[in-house]
């Protein structure tokens, strides 16, 4: 069974920077489609960024040209380097891989099927 664990969250002001890490174990992580997703309180789970197996990306609009998603397959490791960072990005922010995703729906987190625990993000306002 494949498990991930989330690290790097925090309080950081507006216009600052943090980096997720999402470390996996029981499996490597470069056989499955990752993404990043956050859910805030009271809203619907949502995708913030995508990467494929081949490393090809994928990005909310909200988040596009300030958040970006790696991997380290040797590390089996995924990353979300955040910045310029806004009191909306506020949310608890979860890795999740799928065993299988359209190229379409990578944001969807309906086809993930593996989660970690989440880990809190606050930018104060």
């Amino acid at each position: 069974q494949l498990q991930l664990v989330e690290s790097g969250g925090g309080s950081v002001q507006a216009g600052g920077s943090l980096r997720l890490s999402c470390a996996a174990s029981g499996y490597t992580i470069s056989t499955y489609p990752l993404g990043w997703f956050r859910q805030a309180p009271g809203k619907e789970r949502e995708g913030v960024a995508a990467i494929h197996r081949d490393g090809s990306t994928d990005y909310a609009e909200s988040v596009k040209g300030r958040f970006t998603i790696s991997k380290d397959n040797a590390e089996n490791t995924l990353y979300l380097q955040m910045n310029n960072l806004k009191p909306e990005d506020t949310a608890m922010y979860y890795c999740a891989a799928a065993l299988g995703v359209y190229r379409d729906q990578s944001l969807n987190y309906q086809w993930y099927n593996y989660w970690g625990q989440g880990t809190q993000v606050t930018v104060p306002s």
